[in-house]
């Protein structure tokens, strides 16, 4: 599946993946491929992107998950930089 992690200023992460964990309000959830369409509210937390050989992440201070046909898009706040 497709994922991208944007914020307003940019676009911090394009590519394909194996699943996606995100912070929802109500706590964590991970997205697979074939999920169901969602949207849903993040909060503060890890955005955690399984790859095939890897795995990226990246802290966010809330957003919004949006999951259609196989295509994840993360439109985070703010990427908190450790």
């Amino acid at each position: 599946m497709l994922i991208d992690v944007l914020t307003p200023d940019k676009k911090v992460y394009s590519g394909q993946a194996l699943s996606v964990v995100v912070p929802g309000i109500q706590g964590s959830f991970e997205v697979l491929n074939k999920h169901a369409a969602i949207i849903s509210t993040l909060g503060s937390g890890e955005v955690v992107i399984k790859e095939t050989a890897s795995t990226k992440t990246f802290r966010i201070d809330g957003g919004v998950v949006e999951v259609l046909d196989d295509k994840v898009i993360v439109l985070a706040e703010t990427i908190i930089e450790e």
